[in-house]
């Protein structure tokens, strides 16, 4: 194979490295692939992380030594962030959202790939420095969500059942109590779906009491498996002590007013850190 342009070696190796972030590629990886030495591979790479450090859309981390290589790792940069949270902040604010029991309507935000691909990614860089083996959530309205933080991290996504589904095998299943209705729920794994001892993040759309989300970590408990973070798009201001404490939502809740019409919503604590 003929040597290439080096605009030819970035675009081929920025695609391979932001389709498998977090993947370790070795600089003979590259040079066998363009027939170029490892010095002119170091040289594109070098042009490539000063690029992602300028617009802020990642890192690319260097591991030295004969097992090493290189790969990315994605973030969402400061003004994608403010971008991202007042476009959210100003739709779920809008009265036609509003509906029974204090709740919005967020369907269509969160089935929206753009959207909910950003806020993946956004929930992924406030996480960055966990190190999950998989992405958990529950069915059904987390799982865009969750399904996208799960592609950031390039991980495996493990979905939660409300029932055991028989085509998944032997399952393990709890009860647990809503933390908002206070009614006796149940949620089921399959024993197939997470091995023994992972690390893991939870993900979720909405938060109110977090009783969903302790359930989630009791169930998890099952499977010796260990919650490093709990991460929603939306969690409400009350009640104030929730059933879980580890969670970073991407926007508060703070009050629906259904006579007024009114809704008032607030990036989360982590925002102004």
């Amino acid at each position: 194979m003929s040597k290439s342009r080096r605009s030819e070696r970035m675009v081929v190796i920025t695609r391979l490295l932001s389709q498998k972030p977090h993947t370790l590629f070795s600089l003979n990886f590259f040079s066998r692939m363009f027939n170029v030495a490892k010095s002119t591979i170091s040289e594109d790479l070098n042009i490539m992380r000063e690029t992602c450090e300028k617009w802020g859309i990642g890192e690319l981390t260097t591991v030295p030594g004969a097992a090493g290589g290189v790969k990315f790792i994605p973030r969402l940069s400061r003004e994608e962030t403010e971008e991202l949270v007042d476009f959210l902040q100003q739709e779920l604010s809008r009265e036609e959202r509003i509906l029974p029991g204090g709740y919005l309507y967020m369907a269509d935000l969160i089935y929206n790939p753009q959207i909910v691909g950003k806020a993946g990614r956004l929930l992924a860089t406030i996480f960055q420095d966990k190190k999950p083996d998989y992405i958990v959530t529950v069915e059904t309205k987390g799982i865009p969500l969750a399904l996208m933080t799960a592609t950031a991290f390039n991980v495996p996504l493990v979905i939660i059942r409300a029932n055991n589904k028989v085509t998944e095998g032997s399952a393990v299943s709890i009860n647990y109590v809503s933390g908002s209705t206070k009614r006796i729920q149940s949620m089921s794994l399959a024993r197939r779906a997470l091995p023994p001892d992972s690390k893991v993040i939870i993900i979720d759309d909405f938060m109110k009491a977090g009783g969903t989300a302790r359930g989630m970590q009791d169930l998890l408990q099952e499977f010796r498996a260990e919650t490093l973070a709990i991460g929603v798009m939306v969690a409400t201001a009350e009640p104030k002590d929730k059933l879980v404490s580890n969670y970073i939502s991407i926007l508060d809740l703070v009050s629906v007013d259904t006579d007024k019409k009114e809704v008032k919503i607030v990036p989360g604590k982590w925002y102004s850190q």
